[in-house]
């Protein structure tokens, strides 16, 4: 009876034992409604901090992308300024009818016409003629550039003009010349360069874009400033005389 008792005992203090491992009700509690709205809350301030942060990283992506075209569109502009207008050559042109002539280079306040050559590594060789204007079309102003052989077309044809556009959305274009009237006085800034013997000095551009964005103002150095009868001459002695007069731009 003595080991029953016992073996009873022990029984009892595991099932009490067991009773302890076995989760009470407190320990069974879910999240109160104020820890959802303060877990809710602090979810939504990190959502909004991150997408705030995103924003901002993909203005500063698209302002740095539209930063980089604005100085490519500049250094495309000046380089083909430097490169072609730099070395314009003071060439005169020969009209079918004898004893009149025109000088090659032509400057108005918004409009340029100058020989000029491509260099050695363009498709198209020789001296060309490049015709410089301020255009409108739709309500929008561009500058235009029209190139064509600086040299007489064969009888009854017509050389193929090559047109490109050299910058658009332009609300401001003036051109500016530094030369001397006579050849011998001091040189002066003129809008207008036109029925003379020589090349300016100095050729200032000024450009305005209709997006406010500042361009720097421009100032070619011409390298050759006077005319050269050389220059003719390595035409051809036969061909001076049936070189075409280039349109001059009004």
């Amino acid at each position: 009876m003595r080991i029953d008792k016992l073996q009873g005992s022990r029984y009892k203090v595991k099932a009490v034992r067991s009773l302890d491992y076995l989760p009470c009700a407190a320990h069974l509690r879910g999240f109160t409604l104020i820890e959802v709205l303060i877990a809710m809350t602090l979810l939504g301030i990190m959502m909004v901090l991150l997408f705030t942060s995103l924003k901002i990283c993909a203005d500063s992506w698209e302002k740095g992308e539209s930063k980089i075209t604005d100085v490519n569109e500049i250094a495309v502009v000046y380089n083909f300024f430097q490169r072609d207008l730099s070395v314009a050559r003071p060439l005169w042109n020969e009209l079918l009818v004898e004893g009149e002539k025109t000088f090659s280079f032509q400057g108005k306040a918004q409009s340029l016409q100058f020989v000029s050559a491509f260099p050695a590594s363009a498709a198209r060789t020789g001296l060309q003629v490049f015709s410089i204007a301020l255009l409108e079309e739709d309500n929008e102003q561009f500058i235009r550039v029209t190139v064509v052989p600086f040299a007489a077309p064969a009888e009854g044809e017509e050389w193929p003009k090559e047109e490109v556009t050299l910058i658009k959305h332009v609300s401001v274009f003036t051109l500016a010349y530094f030369g001397s009237e006579d050849g011998v006085s001091e040189g002066v800034w003129m809008e207008e360069w036109l029925n003379k013997a020589a090349l300016p000095r100095l050729v200032k551009i000024n450009i305005n874009l209709d997006n406010g964005i500042y361009w720097p103002e421009m100032i070619i150095d011409l390298k050759v400033t006077g005319t050269s009868t050389a220059d003719n001459a390595s035409l051809g002695a036969g061909n001076t005389g049936n070189i075409s007069q280039p349109q001059v731009l009004q």
